[in-house]
């Protein structure tokens, strides 16, 4: 059983997928931002998310 664990620890394609995600993710946004469009629904995810994580941090705190 600690082997597995041991091998599952070591194994990172998950990590590249997300980090392909995130990267893909910012380049919309920087590309939405300079063009202008959407800002509005990309100010409205950022303020919710920003919300959502400040709550998290509330609830997690006590």
């Amino acid at each position: 059983m600690v082997q597995s664990l041991r091998s599952v620890w070591r194994e990172e394609d998950g990590q590249d997928l997300i980090e392909y995600t995130l990267l893909i993710t910012f380049i919309v946004f920087v590309a939405a931002g300079v063009l202008g469009i959407g800002t509005s629904a990309i100010k409205g995810i950022v303020s919710l998310s920003n919300s959502q994580i400040a709550e998290g941090n509330r609830i997690a705190g006590g």
